[in-house]
């Protein structure tokens, strides 16, 4: 399946530039291993997609709620990390 998204320039061009190997959204659409995940470059400014997006095979997927390993009280104080390795 191909799934269009958008995502900011400095996000973009993080991709782009092979520092940034992973997204984070919300959970509200299907996504698999294996699905082709299509990133529109959108400038949140203008409103407007810039024309460029960039196409990457979706290799993992890990669909998290709040409260599934962290208390959702320590969750709302500490936040997150997303930590690539």
């Amino acid at each position: 399946m191909i799934i269009e998204k958008k995502i900011w320039p400095r996000y973009f061009e993080a991709i782009k530039q092979g520092k940034k190997k992973f997204e984070l959204r919300l959970a509200d659409f299907k996504i698999k291993e294996g699905d082709i995940l299509v990133l529109k470059e959108w400038n949140p400014e203008s409103k407007e997609y810039t024309g460029r997006k960039i196409k990457r095979k979706v290799k993992y997927v890990l669909n998290y709620k709040l409260g599934q390993f962290w208390p959702k009280k320590e969750v709302d104080k500490y936040g997150f990390y997303i930590i690539q390795i």
